[in-house]
């Protein structure tokens, strides 16, 4: 009787604990990741609202929605310095309840204030492109202050609730979930399922119905001006990019990642629970690049900026070639912008 006591403590342990999870691994892959994305990403910022500073009046009400981005992504960025405090720490959180509800609060919003913003840049491009007599001069700077502001509200309402899940450890206050503490995971899963179909499943269908007909339409009508192709296409890719890379991955991987811990709970284990667990960390990692990725909206998006860079990357084409082929008798001939205008005009 007394030897059955351990037996069945155990089997209630493996059943509550499932598979041993590795821990360890986001501890060790998001520090550098966050690193990484900090220095890049203000780099990056800063870089993009120069940019948007210099070309305000060329870029028309686009311009609002594309600062407004940018100033989400400066806020998340500001707060990842104290992540990775965080997990250099082993995973203690020393600056208090209420900063890390709101350093999650502002992951949220640059993440589905990303979305929401690029979701308006892309219906005011469809809209500029497939039905420009419709909306010319019915579509000003104060409409886009109007609807940025409607986004920055809907997307804190929405991401309102989140402060609201505990994100402790029982009454322990070093711990600072992304998510929730297991108590109340069930809760939270149903809130975050909801939250992926209104914040990235039907922005995404816009955004796709709204390049896909502006591609079509611009393949099927007698339109003759290339810059306008390229620039649509360019961006079609940064969206796909964006997407496919970071948005896609964080969502499926996070809403999985809490259906195994609802069935850990009710100790319904399955093999899959520590690769699920991992490759969410992953895409945690990759779901912040977009904060150093946003800016090539605004980036390339320009075509003054891209045919600028398109013209130092030839220049260093031709040096590393001549450098190459110095050694048999290759001399440099120097090269003028003149001669690059022909490829910025492709």
């Amino acid at each position: 009787m007394e030897g059955t006591v351990p037996t069945a403590v155990q089997r209630t342990l493996n059943n509550t604990f499932c598979q041993q999870i590795s821990l360890n691994f986001t501890g060790k892959f998001l520090p550098p990741v966050y690193i990484l994305v900090c220095i890049i990403g203000l780099a990056a910022n800063g870089c993009g609202l120069k940019s948007l500073r210099q070309n305000w009046k060329k870029l028309g009400s686009v311009n609002v929605f594309v600062l407004n981005l940018g100033l989400a992504d400066i806020l998340y960025l500001l707060t990842l310095p104290f992540l990775v405090v965080y997990y250099f720490m082993g995973s203690k959180w020393i600056f208090g309840d209420a900063f890390c509800k709101i350093t999650r609060f502002f992951f949220n919003l640059n993440l589905y204030g990303s979305i929401g913003f690029l979701t308006c840049i892309s219906v005011y491009r469809y809209l500029a492109i497939v039905h420009p007599m419709r909306v010319k001069g019915r579509i000003t700077v104060a409409h886009s202050v109007g609807i940025s502001v409607m986004v920055w509200m809907l997307v804190s309402v929405q991401s309102l609730p989140d402060m609201f899940f505990n994100k402790r450890f029982g009454n322990k206050p070093w711990k600072c979930y992304d998510t929730t503490s297991t108590i109340y995971v069930e809760d939270y899963l149903k809130y975050s399922l909801g939250w992926t179909l209104t914040g990235f499943c039907i922005p995404f269908l816009i955004i796709l119905g709204c390049y896909g007909h502006m591609i079509v339409f611009l393949c099927c009508t007698e339109i003759t001006d290339e810059v306008l192709k390229r620039r649509c296409l360019r961006l079609l890719c940064i969206l796909i990019l964006l997407f496919s890379v970071c948005y896609a991955p964080y969502h499926l991987f996070k809403n999985l990642n809490l259906w195994s811990r609802v069935l850990s709970r009710q100790k319904n284990c399955r093999d899959w629970f520590n690769g699920v667990y991992i490759a969410h960390q992953i895409s945690r990692g990759l779901v912040c690049l977009n904060s150093a990725l946003n800016p090539l909206v605004y980036l390339l998006g320009n075509e003054d900026v891209a045919a600028h860079l398109r013209k130092r990357l030839q220049q260093t084409h031709q040096i590393c070639s001549c450098l190459n082929l110095s050694n048999s008798g290759c001399l440099p001939v120097a090269q003028t912008a003149d001669e690059f205008e022909p490829e910025l005009r492709c």
